[in-house]
């Protein structure tokens, strides 16, 4: 489930010479990661209300399973969601530490652009075509 940021923030528009992940760069990134999170959260509270509202007992084995099947997808969606809460709150932990932005692999940075796409990545781009490429081989 890819990471999108948080549509009501604007892209981040640096100024000319402002170094890579200043002040107010980490402040955005901040920004975008908590409201990202606070959408989700949002959702799994409406998912855990809407299912206790519509637990319903259907006599029809057809129906129940037709329910049983649905409330089995929608948990699986937000169990991913839960996963991906908490690799949010590893990247405000990073932005706190000051290692946010950066490779994990190689140091370099990472860049606003694929950040501003995936908020949560911790490969610059050629590491993760690398890591792919690897993934792409020993599957086969």
């Amino acid at each position: 489930m890819p990471v999108q940021a948080n549509k009501n923030t604007a892209p981040y528009k640096p100024k000319k010479g402002e170094a890579y992940m200043s002040a107010k760069q980490l402040e955005h990134f901040r920004s975008v990661l908590a409201g990202l999170k606070l959408e989700l959260s949002q959702d799994i509270d409406r998912t855990v209300h809407t299912m206790q509202d519509e637990a319903t007992v259907f006599a029809d084995p057809n129906d129940r399973a037709t329910q049983e099947s649905d409330m089995s997808l929608e948990l699986r969606s937000r169990d991913r969601e839960r996963k991906l809460i908490k690799n949010i709150d590893k990247m405000l932990a990073r932005i706190d530490s000051g290692d946010y932005g950066y490779c994990d692999n190689c140091g370099v940075e990472i860049g606003l652009n694929r950040l501003e796409a995936r908020p949560t990545a911790t490969l610059c781009i050629d590491c993760k075509t690398l890591d792919e490429i690897r993934e792409k081989q020993v599957a086969k």
